[in-house]
């Protein structure tokens, strides 16, 4: 699952070894924080839960876990690959799995997806075997565009779309056109899921709300407000109480 994570007895993540990734563990308790929204990030998650490879595709809006992904006890694994690292691994441009979870069978051949489910089911540390599987086909696959680092850190540090294109000496078309298969959206709608998570943890570490919106770059506290609505479905408050 991609999205911004609070620390909890039933999720856990690490650094990966896959530059720049974090692999992490969920288990569903059959509680109310099983259903909690997954905020969207700009991430794109390469998943396992037993008998299943799948992808979570970059969110434009919270994702809200579905039935077959809450089973008590059942653990779900992932690996969630920074801002425009995944559609190399994967194959596939972002922008076709942009909201999306999707089977790996349908983006790998059947037999391949085949063959890796069986051999995460099968191992004793599913985790670390995922993670194995995933180094194996980066080292195969072509690097990310390295001007794509350069955007993330760029809107990142809350420079605007213009200016993060003229530094790179491009114009915004291109910048866009860039973006779509790299991302999944556009650099406008990169950088307001950016701002999102900068307000998100400055909030959870205690900022006034009205000083999150001032740090994090929006126009002021009304504004911060709209756009967690937007993008998450509920009002901050209510996110960060849950």
């Amino acid at each position: 699952m991609t999205g911004s994570h609070v620390a909890s007895r039933d999720y856990r993540e690490r650094p990966s070894r896959l530059t720049g990734a974090v692999v992490w563990t969920r288990v569903a308790t059959g509680g109310p924080g099983d259903a909690r929204p997954v905020l969207p990030d700009g991430c794109m998650d390469l998943l396992w839960t037993e008998g299943r490879l799948f992808v979570a595709g970059p969110d434009t809006r919270a994702y809200v876990p579905q039935n077959m992904e809450l089973v008590p006890g059942k653990a779900i694994v992932g690996i969630r690959f920074r801002p425009g690292a995944a559609p190399a691994f994967l194959g596939v441009p972002a922008h076709e799995l942009r909201d999306q979870r999707q089977e790996l069978a349908d983006l790998w051949s059947a037999a391949e997806a085949r063959r890796l489910t069986e051999r995460v089911d099968d191992a004793d540390d599913p985790v670390a075997v995922l993670e194995a599987v995933a180094a194996e086909r980066a080292a195969r696959a072509e690097p990310p565009d390295p001007v794509l680092a350069h955007v993330v850190a760029s809107l990142e540090a809350g420079h605007s779309v213009a200016r993060t294109a003229a530094v790179l000496g491009i114009n915004a078309r291109q910048l866009h056109r860039r973006s779509l298969p790299a991302f999944g959206y556009g650099p406008k709608t990169l950088a307001r899921v950016l701002r999102l998570q900068r307000a998100l943890a400055l909030a959870r570490d205690g900022m006034s709300y009205a000083d999150t919106a001032a740090v994090a770059g929006f126009a002021d506290q009304a504004h911060l407000a709209r756009d967690v609505k937007e993008l998450t479905g509920v009002p901050l408050g209510t996110l960060l109480g849950g």
